[in-house]
């Protein structure tokens, strides 16, 4: 079972910013600015690919959640990301929406 799904179980203990019956959310680990927060289905999905393949409605309430989040902490911008596969930087192999935001971003990202 990967880590993510431990998490929507309850197995690993996480201060959830968002709970619903089919997503999660909750602050990244490794952040890369100042707000960084993950945003995953419960459902186990490899990635957003697969995800938005098969339940378009979770994956709508993903960015919902995201939009959410954004405006409760007051964010003036802020990027959402999904990385799709190990040669996009996916590392945990359950799909999940990156919510950043609290500083400047440059274009093309790295």
């Amino acid at each position: 079972m990967c880590i993510f799904c431990k998490i929507a179980n309850g197995e690993i203990a996480t201060n959830y910013l968002y709970e619903s019956e089919q997503v999660l959310a909750f602050n990244d680990l490794a952040p890369q600015a100042p707000t960084h927060i993950l945003v995953i289905p419960r459902a186990h999905y490899e990635n957003a690919a697969e995800l938005a393949a098969a339940d378009s409605a979770t994956m709508s309430e993903l960015f919902a959640a995201g939009r959410g989040l954004a405006a409760k902490l007051d964010l003036d911008g802020y990027r959402i990301t999904f990385n799709t596969g190990a040669n996009a930087g996916q590392s945990v192999f359950h799909a999940h929406m990156h919510l950043l935001g609290g500083r400047p971003f440059a274009w093309p990202p790295g």
